[in-house]
């Protein structure tokens, strides 16, 4: 065998063997509709197929009419109240939101003040890393994704933990606590170390406040001098209130179902999550939004045009704008149809902070984009349901106003999530239910096995 010239290399021996491995792996679409297998467990009007019971989050996107389900504006439910209206409570007592939330979705009951008070201070006594573990492990080898630093991150942190086996509710829940509060300085600090020796960027590392919100936590220990305004935090709360929690049945929480049925430690599940938020088809979307809108101010000339806008979103469907793949990023999604709760409930605080910013201009753009989208799309694709914006549209502007760097969205998302994660854990062991194992048909046909002098191909 020649030698190999880096370990990166893919040589062409590698590529002729993928391609064996393709073709082995290709099966015939047709044998999926002959036996009625639900591909992505999803029917073929995108509805999944039902794999279990949860008592956390609700989506809705239909109501019954004359006996029949039709689209409904969307709405999102945690343990029974919903989104917007957590979000109106805190939002009319000037209040931050995320901890509160947690804790609902945790224990299945709004705290009143004095158990908000004791576990917000829990969160904080819970915000500090081992000792040494920042030069140990996060300025070592840096990796240039982040998700990929916050996954190794908390798997490392299984060793600093002289009970990470125990299942027991008491022992995860601490566990689930810890790492709720940890991941915003894994996630960080992995950005400050990437920064530093890949782009030559001064280094610093703040350490994390010892009073205060999650959101300010974040803003504190991202930014060189730690200052961000009052709107700024508040909106970074609220955007992670959004993100925490989505059903049991999306890709990352339905995996930490999977991985939790095996009865494996905590640190294992939360970083099989985020391997599967990692993923452009599931965390990743802001980011393409955001690109997609970058490559639009520069191709679009007047940008309250109706016409020019609309040509380009053509384009964009036609293959023949930003990166070709014929998508709208930001506009539709698996459940909602009519309208995203999510980014219905974000875009007012946007256009708040867009004004503060002076890019409500820019803003204005998103607000074109919203509504010429979907009549676009639905004129050129044959549609099973309506399609709106989603949440992941205004997410990115959001994070982009606030300065965050992008390397940062999706690590943002796992850590609002990573409450939500820690909720369907809970549930699941607090089951006890049998270890998740769906089905799936053979259709290879048996072969006799031939010598290997026999074999001439």
């Amino acid at each position: 065998m020649a030698e190999r010239s880096s370990y990166s290399e893919v040589t062409p021996e590698i590529v002729r063997l993928a391609e064996m491995s393709r073709e082995a792996g290709v099966i015939d679409t047709e044998l999926f509709t002959k036996y009625d297998v639900k591909r992505g467990l999803r029917d073929l009007n995108g509805k999944g197929v039902l794999a279990g019971l949860t008592n956390i989050s609700d989506v809705r996107a239909t109501k019954i009419v004359d006996g029949k389900s039709v689209p409904a504006e969307g709405r999102l439910f945690y343990r029974g109240y919903e989104v917007k209206d957590l979000i109106d409570g805190f939002s009319r007592d000037n209040r931050f939101g995320f901890e509160e939330v947690t804790y609902l979705l945790l224990f299945d009951k709004l705290p009143n003040t004095q158990e908000l008070e004791d576990f917000e201070k829990l969160l904080i006594f819970y915000r500090s890393l081992p000792t040494s573990f920042v030069r140990d492990i996060i300025m070592k080898a840096p990796s240039k994704d982040m998700m990929n630093t916050l996954a190794r991150s908390i798997l490392t942190l299984y060793s600093y933990d002289d009970a990470a086996d125990d299942v027991s509710l008491p022992n995860v829940l601490r566990q689930c606590l810890q790492l709720i509060s940890l991941c915003p300085l894994l996630s960080i600090y992995g950005y400050q170390a990437y920064s530093h020796y890949h782009d030559g960027q001064s280094f610093f590392i703040h350490q994390p406040l010892s009073e205060g919100s999650m959101a300010e936590n974040i803003l504190h220990i991202l930014r060189p001098d730690s200052r961000y305004t009052p709107l700024e935090a508040k909106l970074l709360d609220i955007c992670m209130i959004l993100h925490m929690e989505h059903g049991g049945g999306n890709n990352s929480t339905f995996t930490t179902h999977v991985v939790s049925s095996s009865l494996t430690d905590t640190y294992s599940v939360m970083a099989a999550a985020i391997g599967s938020l990692k993923g452009p088809r599931h965390g990743g979307a802001n980011i393409k939004v955001i690109q997609m809108f970058e490559d639009m101010k520069k191709e679009v000339k007047d940008w309250a045009d109706e016409e020019e806008v609309s040509r380009y979103l053509d384009r964009l469907l036609n293959k023949d704008a930003f990166d070709k793949a014929g998508l709208i990023y930001g506009v539709g999604h698996a459940v909602y149809s009519i309208s995203d709760p999510r980014a219905v409930v974000l875009k007012k605080f946007v256009e708040k902070l867009s004004e503060e910013k002076g890019l409500h201009k820019e803003f204005e753009l998103y607000n074109l984009v919203e509504r010429l989208a979907p009549k676009i799309i639905a004129g050129e694709r044959k549609m099973y349901k309506g399609v709106s914006v989603n949440v992941d549209f205004y997410s990115g502007f959001v994070y982009k106003m606030l300065g965050l760097p992008m390397e940062l969205y999706t690590p943002i998302f796992a850590i609002a999530r990573m409450s939500g994660w820690a909720a369907h854990r809970l549930e699941e062991l607090a089951n006890n239910g049998k270890i998740i194992r769906p089905a799936y048909k053979s259709i290879c046909e048996e072969r006799a096995y031939v010598d290997l002098k026999d074999r001439t191909e």
